[in-house]
């Protein structure tokens, strides 16, 4: 994150359940879907992605979803993918109002997330979703300032992404089994 965006101060901004990245690692072995609110993210994750687990990567704002005023449509694409991934990793960097339906649908125990990566700018304001994900036990990985990003949320993946792989004896950028 501090090597995607420069900034120093992000490395004191960062919160992370005990097991976020047990099971954000698990999610990818196991091929789960990983959803995203912005294409930023899923154009900047495909490549890492593709050379490694090959998980689906779907697009919130692609997600054919019931035309609504009172969100955005981010928000209701969550909605729609979540009845269909249900357990999927879900990737917020941009969209605050993608969080609140984050939320609503956790509540709902619409979607109970692999892991949540939550850097939206101001996510700091909405601690209603990091005490939702902490007592229902929802690993998690998420800024508590203001400064995210679609960027962060791009490195912290691309990041677990490229762990994870090496946990498993592979060379991120080739694929090839690292040499012991």
């Amino acid at each position: 994150m501090v090597a995607a965006t420069g900034d120093f101060e992000f490395q004191n901004q960062i919160t992370f359940s005990s097991d976020a990245l047990k099971s954000g690692a698990a999610a990818l072995a196991a091929r789960n879907t990983i959803l995203v609110d912005v294409p930023a993210v899923q154009v900047a994750a495909m490549p890492t992605i593709q050379a490694s687990f090959a998980n689906p990567v779907y697009c919130c704002l692609d997600a054919i979803a019931r035309p609504q005023r009172e969100r955005t449509p981010a928000a209701w694409g969550l909605e729609t993918l979540a009845a269909r991934y249900p357990s999927a990793m879900v990737v917020v960097g941009q969209s605050s109002d993608t969080l609140v339906m984050l939320g609503e649908l956790i509540e709902r125990k619409a979607l109970y997330p692999a892991l949540v990566i939550a850097t939206p700018p101001n996510f700091a304001q909405d601690e209603h979703l990091l005490s939702l994900l902490q007592q229902v036990g929802i690993p998690y990985i998420a800024l508590t300032g203001r400064k995210g990003n679609a960027m962060v949320a791009i490195a912290i993946l691309t990041a677990l992404i490229e762990i994870t792989w090496q946990a498993y004896g592979q060379d991120p950028h080739t694929g090839m089994i690292a040499p012991s």
